[in-house]
Formats: C-alpha cells, sequence, structure tokens
C-alpha cells in the first residue's frame, strides 16, 4: 500500500497559497486515477483508490491532513501506524523554495531544510520517506519567505502550475511501481520548466 500526503493548511482561505500546491497535486490524484469521496480520517481528509501499474494495480491512500501545514506529522504518523506500513511506502507532496517555479525533484530521507512540515513528519515517522518537491521559487530574501509561501499563486503562475498538478498525477504509475527516478523525468517531460537558481531569479539577477 502506498500512502501519499499532501501538505496544506485547511480551509478557503489557504486554498490557492503557494503553501498549498501539495493539496492541489495530491487533488489532482484523486481526480485522475478516479478515488473515493475524501471522509475524515487520521486527522485529515482521506481518499482511497489504486492505482495501475504493469505489475497490476497499486492500493493508495491520499491524505490532506487538517492539522495545518507546521503538525502535518500527527495525521501522517498516524496513518502510518495504523496501516502498519513503512517510511519507503509515504510519499509527500509539497512545496519547495529552494527549486525554480515549476521545478520538480524526488528525494529519499534527508533534513528539512527549514520546512517546519517535513520536519514534523520526519519526528513522526524518521527522516527515510520519499519526498515530491514541487518547485514554486524563493522570494530572494529570507524575511520574505513567510509572507511568500503564504500568498496567493499570481495569475500568470497558473500557466505552469496546472501542467505540473497534471503531470504529477498522469506519471503516478512509475511512482507507485517505486521508480522515483523515472517519476521525476516523466512529470518534468511532461511540464517542462527552465532551472534557474530562485533566489537569483528573484532578484533579477
Amino acid at each position: 500500500m502506498l500512502l501519499i500526503a499532501g501538505l496544506g493548511n485547511p480551509g478557503p482561505a489557504y486554498a490557492r497559497n503557494r503553501h498549498n500546491i501539495g493539496f492541489l497535486a495530491v487533488d489532482e490524484i484523486a481526480r485522475r486515477w478516479g478515488f473515493s469521496p475524501a471522509r475524515a480520517r487520521f486527522q485529515s481528509q482521506a481518499a482511497e483508490g489504486s492505482i495501475d501499474t504493469p505489475d497490476g494495480p497499486v492500493r493508495a491512500l491520499i491524505l490532506k491532513p487538517h492539522t495545518f501545514y507546521n503538525d502535518s506529522g500527527r495525521a501522517v504518523g498516524e496513518a502510518l501506524k495504523f496501516y502498519k506500513l513503512q517510511p519507503a511506502d509515504l510519499v509527500v507532496f509539497y512545496d519547495e523554495i529552494d527549486l525554480a517555479p515549476g521545478r520538480f525533484r524526488m528525494k529519499t530521507g534527508g533534513g528539512a531544510a527549514g520546512n517546519n512540515g517535513i520536519r514534523s513528519i520526519a519526528s513522526q515517522v524518521g527522516p527515510d520517506f520519499r519526498r515530491a518537491r514541487l518547485g514554486t521559487g524563493h522570494p530572494g530574501d529570507k524575511d520574505l519567505v513567510h509572507g511568500h509561501v503564504l500568498s496567493d499563486f499570481h495569475k500568470v503562475e497558473i500557466k505552469w502550475v496546472e501542467p505540473l498538478i497534471a503531470a504529477c498525477a498522469d506519471a503516478l504509475p512509475l511512482l507507485a511501481a517505486g521508480e522515483d527516478e523515472r517519476y521525476q523525468a516523466e512529470v518534468m517531460r511532461l511540464a517542462p520548466a527552465e532551472k534557474l537558481d530562485p533566489r537569483k531569479a528573484a532578484r533579477g539577477e
């Protein structure tokens, strides 16, 4: 079984925030793969479904924690423990300010790099889970990060947000099969984005 968690903050006020791109991605995955209607479980909105792979269908559970972003570990840890899953069975989709807008990277393990949601999950399940990092760009100054992640995407940014989350859903069989490198490559093939230094780009360098 695969546990797919998207990070974000609950409620309409946050729905289009950069911090909520993880929610947007898992919503599109649930739509694309015909998951069940979401219901309240594990301090989250949870939806069940399966993903077709060459080796057969993989059962999956999508979680959108309603504990707020920085406390996502409580919800994710509860679900992982309930299903007796290992960290390798967990994939977390979330915004990454250290990637240029529209870029996508898979990573397993490592530190939190200042992301409190990832730190919260690691405190509950350990660091060795799989991370699907959705680039949202950096504001150029660390003092501006809080306002940046909690502000809405601009209309012009939707031209890369929508293709990126669609690509994450369309390429999902590779992720479900455990082929994270191929999944990353396929997402970037389907939704190409220019590779930039996010901090320099924000400063116009």
